[in-house]
């Protein structure tokens, strides 16, 4: 079975880092812990993670976030992988920072990379994993703050919090959507 887990950021060195590039760095954790490496290929950076008879394809689009569609229809029709079986890692301000939210399917709250999924693929029925970025910024000020850096607090916070959202990964592969629902949206 094959499962396609797309981490949603930004290519470059300014992003590196930023609130914005939360799905990057938790497929990065991922790779590491798995010993892994990610190699350029059309449209992102993939590698591929073997877990009980499982393949996991990670890709971070090269597209910039505004055009993550394409790199995730081009990845999900190239290597035969059902919508059932895509998971989008996504920031999010509505969330409190660190709170991790699975989602079957829904709107795409204002996030552009969402926003351009939903155009390519014509629906919004693909599971999500939603990262809270917090919103703690001045009226008007959403664009800097999400491509801010982390704060200390949270960069002391985000190891357990990224780790966290692997295992996550790993039982929406293994147990499902609804058991991994069940198992983890509401735990802190």
């Amino acid at each position: 079975m094959k499962y396609l887990i797309v981490g949603l950021g930004n290519i470059g060195a300014e992003y590196q880092n930023t609130r914005h590039n939360i799905g990057f760095t938790i497929l990065d954790a991922f790779a590491k812990a798995s010993n892994v490496f990610f190699t350029e290929n059309r449209y992102g950076s993939t590698c591929e993670i073997k877990i009980k008879g499982r393949t996991l394809l990670l890709l971070k689009p090269s597209t910039f976030m505004n055009l993550s569609g394409n790199a995730l229809c081009y990845w999900m029709k190239k290597k035969e992988i059902a919508i059932e079986n895509v998971l989008v890692v996504v920031d999010d301000i509505a969330l409190l920072f660190g709170t991790l939210r699975l989602k079957p399917k829904g709107s795409d709250a204002g996030h552009n990379g969402l926003k351009n999924i939903q155009e390519i693929l014509g629906h919004n029925n693909y599971a999500r994993l939603r990262f809270g970025l917090g919103d703690d910024f001045p009226r008007g000020k959403q664009i800097a703050y999400v491509l801010g850096k982390w704060t200390t607090e949270q960069s002391e916070a985000l190891p357990e919090r990224v780790e966290r959202a692997t295992e996550i990964i790993q039982s929406f592969c293994l147990a499902g959507l609804e058991l991994t629902m069940t198992q983890y949206n509401n735990k802190k």
